[in-house]
């Protein structure tokens, strides 16, 4: 298996990327605006003919390839892109995750209106990309970074979205390069568990870093 990674290749570029993130952001904001929105039909479609000529705009000139990953001096990579943690990716939430001290991953969540599944509460789905991301972090940050071998989650009570949530994640075991990590989705108000995680994480044979292309 093959990593690709290439670095930012400069101050300008890493400008052009920090507006990239801001203006993601403002198309976050819309798309919950859309989710929420209750404002009349001529408005709608005023506000999707400019959304018509953004997108034209925007299309004028397209990448060749996915956006850059970088290594960080922290031993992580950055990946602008991605679909959990990507700053430049509307999809993402953006998931920010600290490791602390005592080892694992954490991370603090609001999830949005636009992650609903049923009513009021937040898609399975969508919790099951968080852990999944989140587990293969710790699994990184305790040296056995790798790909998921198998995910399992257990929905004991919903997940709200406009509500903070806290998701961890340790590693439980080790055996060659394997590695074993488990995982929760909590409120932080009284610590009730909404979801539990568990998931075999296997570094790859090999594991090569090249330039991207």
């Amino acid at each position: 298996m093959t990593l690709h990674l290439a670095p930012l290749e400069g101050a300008d570029d890493e400008a052009r990327f920090g507006s990239l993130a801001v203006l993601t952001q403002r198309v976050r904001d819309l798309v919950d605006a859309v989710v929420l929105t209750d404002v009349a039909e001529e408005e709608l479609a005023e506000a999707g003919a400019e959304l018509a000529a953004l997108t034209e705009r925007l299309s004028a000139r397209r990448r060749a390839t996915p956006l850059p990953h970088e290594f960080l001096p922290d031993g992580r990579h950055r990946h602008l892109g991605n679909a959990v943690t990507g700053g430049c990716n509307p999809h993402a939430l953006p998931l920010v995750i600290d490791r602390p001290a005592d080892g694992g991953s954490r991370a603090e969540i609001t999830f949005r209106p636009t992650h609903e599944g049923p009513p009021g509460s937040v898609h399975g789905g969508v919790t099951a990309m968080i852990m999944d991301h989140l587990l293969g972090d710790a699994a990184a940050a305790a040296g056995n970074g790798g790909v998921t071998g198998t995910l399992t989650l257990r929905y004991l009570r919903p997940v709200p979205y406009g509500t903070p949530v806290v998701a961890a994640a340790k590693v439980a075991r080790t055996e060659g390069r394997k590695a074993w990590v488990e995982g929760t989705i909590s409120a932080p108000a009284d610590g009730r568990v909404l979801v539990e995680a568990t998931g075999l994480f296997i570094t790859p044979t090999r594991w090569t870093v090249g330039d991207a292309g």
